[in-house]
């Protein structure tokens, strides 16, 4: 089908040769089937059911039918000249309650993976993208250092399946979410609001990361691996002291907690001070920052805004921010998303180059990036999405200034393929470049999604 729109003309941009362009989702949020070849629950599925945790009272039923309608959907992502999809591998299909493997959860993503392959789309696989089997979480969940152990299992199943096939390989999507604002804030599953809860599972996230890429490394060494981080930059909202120390303290929890065990192979000596009253020194075992600091062949990195901090808050109810629930977050009057984000692409260009200035061996995709607003099926069956749209040009641009200045940028994943269960939020916060109607479940592409492929397609970027 013809999806060269007139608008794709105001991003003819030379981005370089090879780089990846695709669309991304998370396999809780998308494939329903929550019962269905083997798979149990997750902690999702346990927390959907607790009255008022989830929007609307939503659960994974029915996603988007992925799992049913995948087929469809990889025609669709070919229609679309998309060149990568990332998805995510559900552990509790693949290994039910964290116990043994399940052929029928991995005969799947065999499946998937054929089918994108056969279209000619490079299968990304995430390995975990928050859907713990509710049974570890039962059993301690990330606060325990075991359940690292049990995701090394899991990814070698699945490395082992797919990994002659894979072309690249996440182990772990934002685990900042997982741990602060699944066990700090109790927002998202498990719904644990503990802080020393929080910082345990920091560990034991980053302990499973280096030993699933042991396990990769053994079953696919050629093929590209590493994690996917969601990363803010952070500004002080003035030059007073409060300030700086709260633009400090946000900057470490949010970004160097992960960055600096990762590539630089300890956490930082302020964090660790910081970070000493709910017991991070206890947590970290001879080795484990040699296993943590492994070397990764790339980056993810999943951007959507960045943050303007000041010192001085009153703390409201539990909060992500172990250890400095009194910062205080600004806004700064950019017009906002449907989740209420404001809009910054600037705040990407500099993200990338700050990562590229300190870690400039290290290959970046933009693993996410995308925006939330209230689409609507108009009569005519289309569905006007010029927000979104601005949204990824002012993004895609910024990305290509990032590379301009000499950012080793590889690719770009759109977030999200479909409109799907958008965690807390429920199905009203919809992310799509392609429109769900949740009870038919009938695929619509908005201006966006068409937008997109004519970007890829009026730039030979495919």
């Amino acid at each position: 089908m013809s999806v060269v729109p007139e608008e794709a003309e105001t991003v003819s941009l030379s981005f370089p040769t090879g780089f990846v362009w695709g669309a991304a989702t998370a396999s809780f949020q998308v494939e329903g089937a929550t019962a269905v070849d083997g798979r149990t629950d997750s902690i999702w599925d346990e927390f959907c059911r607790r009255p008022g945790a989830v929007a609307g009272g939503d659960t994974g039923e029915p996603g988007a039918d992925h799992y049913r309608r995948f087929a469809d959907d990889v025609d669709l992502m070919s229609e679309l000249g998309l060149g990568a999809y990332r998805f995510s591998v559900a552990w509790p299909r693949v290994r039910p309650d964290g116990g043994a493997e399940n052929g029928r959860g991995l005969d799947f993503y065999d499946r998937l993976v054929d089918g994108l392959l056969a279209k000619g789309i490079s299968p990304w696989a995430t390995l975990y993208h928050w859907d713990l089997p509710q049974a570890l979480e039962e059993r301690g969940g990330w606060t325990v250092r075991d359940t690292a152990y049990r995701f090394a299992d899991f990814a070698e199943s699945v490395v082992a399946r797919l990994g002659d096939r894979v072309d690249g390989w996440l182990t772990l999507n934002e685990p900042w979410c997982s741990a602060f604002v699944g066990y700090a804030s109790g927002r998202h599953a498990p719904g644990v609001r503990s802080e020393s809860a929080a910082v345990a599972a920091v560990h034991h996230l980053l302990l499973g990361h280096g030993l699933a890429m042991e396990r990769i490394r053994a079953a696919a060494p050629v093929v590209p691996a590493g994690i996917t981080l969601n990363l803010f930059p952070v500004h002080a909202a003035s030059g007073s002291a409060a300030d700086q120390e709260a633009a400090r303290r946000i900057d470490g929890l949010q970004n160097r907690i992960f960055l600096d065990p990762l590539l630089r192979g300890g956490y930082p000596a302020d964090l660790r001070s910081d970070l000493a009253p709910y017991g991070l020194a206890e947590l970290v075992r001879d080795g484990d920052l040699d296993l943590i600091s492994g070397p990764i062949d790339l980056l993810g990195v999943n951007y959507y805004r960045s943050y303007l901090v000041a010192g001085g808050g009153t703390p409201d109810g539990p909060s992500e921010w172990v250890g400095a629930s009194d910062v205080e977050f600004l806004t700064s009057g950019k017009p906002r998303t449907d989740l209420g984000w404001e809009v910054e692409p600037d705040g990407l260009t500099e993200l990338l180059v700050s990562l590229h200035e300190q870690y400039p061996d290290l290959p970046l995709y933009i693993t996410e990036n995308g925006a939330a607003y209230p689409d609507r099926l108009g009569p005519d069956g289309t569905v006007r999405d010029a927000d979104r749209v601005a949204f990824l040009d002012g993004h895609l641009r910024a990305a290509h200034a990032a590379v301009s200045r000499g950012v080793d940028l590889r690719g770009y994943f759109c977030w999200s393929l479909l409109d799907n269960l958008e965690w807390a939020e429920g199905y009203a916060k919809r992310f799509g470049l392609v429109h769900v109607d949740f009870e038919t479940l009938r695929r619509t592409p908005k201006d966006s999604a068409r937008w997109y492929a004519g970007v890829i397609e009026r730039n030979g970027l495919t």
